[in-house]
């Protein structure tokens, strides 16, 4: 969590954070008849995005904070644990291309989720593991995933199956910071030990 908060702090430094920016990331996500989104929290929602960005059916991810109570939190506000949000990645998909069933299924190769209240280096309920549904389908599909998913482990899921209420997109620095700064991302990511605990739980391909 320090090193993560030292990246961002030296990133943000003489940034002023305009929280108008925030419809404009709101407005490009506007669901139409051809579309659908998916929200999940797997820690670090810069490390959330990649998987996403990549696959086929995919529109569009955004980095952000949900199920929590506070209207507008800013990141030093979730970062402190006292805003009840997570840190997530809002997914805009197609599902002519891509199924519900296929983001859950990458969404838990990329998570821990055995461990409550903490992935890999971040600790605190603001990194706990949730998927928020949008529907009772997503629900549905998400606790089959899950039940599915309890039979490989011997000790409990912990990750939250939760209805999805409002999501607050994170400060533009946040947003693809994976390809905007790789350097410090594939530092932090690295000393943050989350590839190798992917591979402990999941096996060498994610």
């Amino acid at each position: 969590m320090k090193i993560r908060q030292f990246l961002s702090l030296a990133l943000s430094i003489g940034v002023i954070v305009l929280l108008a920016a925030a419809p404009t990331y709101a407005a490009s996500q506007t669901s139409g008849a051809a579309t659908a989104k998916a929200t999940f929290a797997g820690g670090c929602f810069w490390c959330m995005e990649p998987p996403y960005d990549k696959l086929d059916g995919v529109i569009s991810t955004i980095s952000g904070y949900a199920g929590g109570k506070t209207k507008n939190p800013t990141y030093e506000e979730v970062s402190r644990g006292t805003t009840g949000h997570t840190e997530v990645v809002q997914v805009t998909y197609d599902p002519k291309k891509i199924t519900y069933e296929k983001l859950l299924e990458v969404f838990w190769r990329n998570i821990d989720p055995l461990t409550p209240n903490r992935q890999f280096c971040d600790i605190g309920s603001q990194y706990r593991s949730a998927i928020f549904y949008h529907d009772e389908n997503q629900k549905r599909l998400a606790e089959e995933s899950k039940k599915t998913l309890s039979k490989r482990f011997k000790e409990p899921i912990v990750t939250e199956i939760v209805a999805y209420t409002e999501f607050y997109p994170a400060e533009d620095y946040h947003q693809d910071y994976y390809t905007k700064n790789p350097l410090r991302y594939k530092y932090y990511r690295y000393n943050c030990g989350r590839d190798q605990r992917l591979e402990a739980l999941w096996g060498a391909a994610n």
